[in-house]
């Protein structure tokens, strides 16, 4: 899965309820980080929902796991996965990630305290890396 491929399955969306399910398919289907790693080392806060998220690099190459305690904010998380997931360091430094979301036309979409939480997510990412 790429941020390409992204884009076009969420123009080929008829509407928004759609978006929001492929987002809730996508956040089962990507944020898998284990449930002992639930705990405060890894939470973000900010967000009104529950996120952990859990950021390695080996051999240059990112991993990146998370979770949260909501369906919504779980595909959220799996959209910076999907981002950032294989990439080099530099690579995802220099990736617009307010960028892909504006292509996504996601943050429009987002209530305000998840607009919010997702920009604490972005934040908390950033700076780990």
């Amino acid at each position: 899965m790429t941020p390409d491929k992204i884009v076009r399955n969420f123009q080929r969306c008829v509407n928004w309820e759609e978006k929001y399910l492929y987002m809730i398919e996508l956040g089962e289907r990507f944020c898998t980080l284990e449930s002992e790693k639930c705990t405060d080392d890894y939470r973000i806060s900010g967000c009104q929902s529950q996120v952990w998220i859990s950021i390695d690099l080996d051999n240059d190459c990112l991993k990146i796991k998370g979770m949260s305690d909501a369906a919504i904010v779980k595909g959220l998380i799996a959209l910076i996965i999907i981002a950032f997931n294989g990439c080099s360091l530099d690579q995802a430094k220099t990736f617009d990630l307010q960028k892909w979301f504006n292509e996504l036309v996601l943050t429009q979409h987002l209530t305000p305290s998840r607009a919010v939480g997702l920009s604490e997510i972005v934040k908390s990412v950033y700076n780990k890396l």
